[in-house]
């Protein structure tokens, strides 16, 4: 009974980010939503798009509709490490050295081009992802909560760029393609940026305590061992398939779990579905395989490869009774 009160409580404020957000990225809506999953999983975003597709206003959108602050970092083959996580710099009044936090002190940063920095530089954006904290000349400082990386790569430049390691690839929840609007979409972005900017008419809708309290709410969405077997039987086909050198790790079995926890609170449930995996699997799982070199060189795309994963794979039938 108290779960199900602290869901009607806390979801329509779900809704209300969805919305605020949605109203400055036209037809986004599915983008948005998975977005604002792996906020509440407490994971993060590789988005791989060409320029001027809207990354940089969605991600300053879902900042602003939460009251967080934001960091957008570009980078550039020039960056070092010390540009993102802060320097010590030594106070000649004080006679001691006093620390300079960098960017990633943020709540929400957008890392745009991350490919396009050096494997050194990566690296430190990557190891403060995995461990919510930097170390600065030997001292570890904790990041902020709540902490949402969104990267993003050209997938159409390669010349002059660093492409992410497998290894550090597994350190995003989710990986997505924003795409091009429609027509129809893309004329009433001009009609609503004649006279000014979407982004400059919205508001915060929740506080961070709300989010943070969203996210521990999510840790206690229930999965039944039936979703569990199923999430371990796609993984490991993963790692059977002909066309994969290297299937997903124990990792990505884990974040499809928490995945799908904040899906389902997203869409005002407490329990997991198997259509919620389905859903999922794709933006889960496919950045964390290697295809073997001739599917690579016939241009198989991964997504598909998990796509016909789900179809071989049997989906567990669920009783009705679900919500605890």
């Amino acid at each position: 009974m108290e779960q199900t009160r602290f869901f009607d409580i806390y979801h329509p404020l779900i809704e209300k980010v969805i919305n605020n957000v949605e109203s400055v990225m036209i037809g986004k809506r599915q983008i948005v939503e998975l977005s604002l999953t792996a906020l509440l999983a407490e994971g993060h975003v590789l988005l791989e798009d060409v320029p001027g597709v809207g990354k940089t206003m969605m991600v300053r959108a879902v900042a602003k509709s939460i009251g967080a602050s934001f960091s957008r970092i570009q980078f550039t083959p020039d960056l070092l490490p010390s540009d993102l996580t802060g320097v010590s710099i030594f106070n000649q009044k004080e006679m001691k050295f006093e620390f300079r936090p960098g960017p990633l002190m943020g709540n929400i940063i957008l890392a745009d081009e991350i490919n396009r920095t050096s494997p050194k530089t990566q690296s430190a954006l990557l190891e403060s992802m995995e461990e919510r904290s930097m170390t600065v000349d030997g001292h570890t400082y904790p990041l902020n909560q709540p902490f949402f990386v969104m990267a993003t790569q050209n997938p159409l430049e390669y010349e002059g760029t660093y492409p992410l390691p497998e290894a550090q690839l597994d350190r995003f929840l989710l990986k997505l393609n924003m795409g091009y609007p429609t027509q129809d979409e893309e004329l009433e972005i001009l009609s609503r940026r004649e006279s000014s900017h979407p982004i400059d008419e919205i508001d915060q809708v929740i506080t961070l305590d709300e989010l943070l309290a969203m996210q521990t709410a999510v840790k206690e969405v229930h999965v039944d061992e039936k979703v569990k077997r199923y999430i371990v039987e796609i993984v490991t086909h993963t790692r059977r398939h002909s066309m994969i050198s290297l299937g997903a790790s124990p990792r990505g079995s884990l974040l499809l779990m928490k995945a799908v926890q904040a899906y389902a609170y997203l869409n005002h449930r407490n329990y997991v579905l198997p259509d919620d995996v389905k859903f999922l699997a794709p933006f889960v799982l496919a950045h964390r395989m290697i295809l073997h070199h001739e599917a690579r060189f016939e241009g198989v795309e991964m997504k598909k490869i998990v796509k016909e994963i789900l179809e071989k794979v049997n989906v567990p039938i669920m009783k009705e009774k679900h919500a605890r």
